[in-house]
């Protein structure tokens, strides 16, 4: 039984169907936002979430190369890339809730989070709609296995969480999704185009609470944002900083270019 915020995080994050997931979040985001439910709790979330057997996940390497024409397989492929990553934000959202309570964090904190998450639910109902509209859906297409990474090498330490999540991975969507969004215009989806413009949108506000709360962080422990942020994803993020950055978008979530650009690829 559902009592405490924690109870919710945990029986989302071991929900393995996808629609079912989207359901709960979106149901507990409600309770919690109208009171009903009011305690955090303590449980400690599952190391890995509950995956459904399909998609089959494989390593980013073994992944089929996805096209960048406009054909209906092309974006359909996007579409599904896509509703993976929305999948995983949901279940990232609800781990960051639920894995840092002893941090002593504002309610603010834990109200971001949980919008964070029903936002995540109903970005991924929206890319299931159009998919099913295409005539496709979610486990159609295989998916890569590397996204839960950046949560099993940060769930030691908020700061990291903060500064590899929604200040690397989520940031990395407002950079490349204005040209995505561009060429669905061109390629004549406009309904894909729109929905991915939302996303964006949105998107934007899930950086602004990874750098306001990392602000936060870092003045609660008084270090240097700027300084340790940087330290943390030379720490804990592979992948590199590519250019070119969405300044725009970054600057509208508060987060500058002091921030990236010195350690930039």
């Amino acid at each position: 039984m559902v009592t405490t915020l924690c109870d919710a995080a945990v029986a989302v994050l071991t929900t393995a169907a996808p629609l079912e997931k989207v359901r709960l979040t979106r149901d507990y985001a409600a309770a919690w936002r109208d009171g009903r439910i009011s305690e955090f709790g303590a449980l400690v979330p599952p190391e890995r979430p509950a995956r459904p057997e399909r998609p089959p996940l494989m390593l980013p390497r073994d992944m089929p190369k996805r096209g960048r024409g406009g054909s209906a397989q092309n974006r359909v492929a996007l579409l599904h890339a896509l509703a993976h990553i929305e999948l995983n934000a949901i279940d990232l959202a609800w781990d960051i809730v639920c894995r840092f309570v002893g941090e002593g964090m504002p309610k603010g904190f834990t109200d971001d989070w949980v919008q964070v998450a029903d936002d995540e639910a109903r970005h991924f109902q929206m890319l299931e709609e159009r998919l099913n509209q295409l005539g496709s859906g979610y486990g159609e297409l295989p998916a890569h296995d590397g996204l839960w990474q950046a949560a099993t090498t940060t769930a030691h330490d908020l700061a990291a969480r903060l500064a590899v999540v929604p200040m690397v991975l989520e940031a990395r969507g407002l950079d490349v999704t204005p040209e995505t969004v561009r060429r669905l215009r061109e390629f004549g989806d406009a309904e894909s185009a729109a929905l991915l413009q939302i996303i964006h949108d949105e998107e934007i506000t899930h950086v602004a609470a990874g750098r306001r709360w990392f602000g936060h962080l870092c003045a609660k422990r008084g270090v240097d944002p700027v300084e340790t942020w940087q330290d943390l994803v030379k720490r804990y993020f592979r992948g590199g900083l590519k250019k070119p950055f969405n300044v725009t978008s970054r600057q509208a979530a508060d987060f500058g270019p002091e921030f990236y650009e010195p350690i930039a690829e």
